[in-house]
């Protein structure tokens, strides 16, 4: 008997990032409100982290809520009809609830209401792996267009007392359409993780251990100096790879947006990579505060907005956190839908 050959999907060569949006939560919290819980003071903040103030949403707004927002801009924007979503991807670790998943609900209230859906928890990496997921989608054929969404309300996971991260923390979310292109738009990803250092940010208990009685509602703490370490000299080599991978140099580059964070990290990400004084970096946690999956888009959005002309230009972006689990890759920054060559 003739074994049937298998029909197997083919999708586009290239793919590309048309266009971004945002939402940043409406409360502007600054050091002061918080040094008090934490007896520090807005200068030691502002020196360990680099943070003016932080972005925070109000209590019956949801990271469904601000995935939506981001979600709805980047479609506008992009020029791509909402129900021509063919996949619908939301990274966050702030799901209000066990199911269902952020991004059936906000695949519905966008307009992309068929649309194949489901969420990534990979925490300050989530960003890299959705746009991993979305180019390796639409170059399968699988989807013709993918909207990824990072998404977090990360104050419902703050101990105001915290002196690890709780002041560090903010919330927002950051979107993006990825489609099919006449150019490279998306480079290969370099995606891994480092379980050996699996506890460096996590939680203070378990929901099970609250439900029992047996812990406080879990917030979230991390080990700095370990962070820190891990960062800046392990993340950078991850950094090259995506660099190597994408066959370019520094030299080549036009921004470079790391995960917010810290600033100091930022920085000294910057100089270990020995970057050229006329890459753009982007440094949204100044005002918004590090919102883990969130954090890549919003400070890319913002950068355009600040520097238009740097659209159609090449940019190394690069998540990491909690897991450790880390993720890397070059893309060309959009402009506003499909008109960009």
């Amino acid at each position: 008997m003739t074994q049937p050959r298998l029909q197997q999907s083919v999708g586009h060569e290239f793919t590309r990032i048309y266009a971004l949006g945002a939402a940043r939560g409406d409360l502007v919290v600054p050091n002061d409100e918080l040094i008090e819980a934490i007896d520090s003071s807005d200068e030691w903040i502002q020196k360990r982290t680099g943070i003016i103030e932080r972005r925070r949403a109000p209590k019956e707004v949801t990271a469904v809520d601000l995935a939506v927002e981001a979600g709805r801009e980047a479609i506008e924007k992009s020029g791509v009809p909402a129900e021509q979503i063919g996949a619908v991807i939301v990274a966050t670790i702030s799901n209000p609830v066990v199911t269902p998943s952020v991004s059936t609900l906000v695949a519905e209230r966008v307009g992309a209401r068929t649309a194949a859906a489901y969420d990534i928890e990979a925490a300050c990496a989530g960003y890299a792996y959705a746009i991993a997921q979305a180019d390796s989608l639409v170059r399968a054929g699988v989807a013709e267009y993918v909207l990824v969404i990072g998404a977090e309300k990360l104050s419902d996971f703050v101990s105001p007392t915290d002196r690890s991260i709780s002041f560090l923390l903010g919330d927002g979310a950051g979107a993006a359409v990825v489609g099919p292109s006449d150019f490279p738009g998306i480079s290969k990803s370099i995606l891994g993780s480092d379980g050996s250092k699996w506890d460096a940010v996590g939680m203070n208990g378990t929901y099970t251990g609250f439900r029992a009685g047996e812990n406080e509602w879990p917030t979230m703490r991390q080990e700095g100096q370990t962070v820190f370490r891990w960062a800046v000299w392990e993340m950078a080599k991850v950094a090259q790879q995506a660099l190597d991978a994408a066959g370019i140099t520094v030299d080549d580059l036009t921004a470079f947006v790391p995960h917010q964070a810290n600033m100091r990290i930022v920085d000294e990400f910057a100089k270990v990579l020995k970057l050229p004084e006329t890459v753009l970096i982007g440094r949204d946690i100044a005002t918004t505060g590090n919102t883990s999956a969130a954090s890549i888009p919003l400070a890319t959005h913002r950068l355009l907005s600040e520097h238009p002309e740097a659209a159609g230009g090449l940019c190394l972006q690069i998540g990491f956190g909690a897991g450790l689990v880390f993720g890397a890759q070059v893309v060309v920054l959009p402009g506003n839908g499909p008109a960009l060559t």
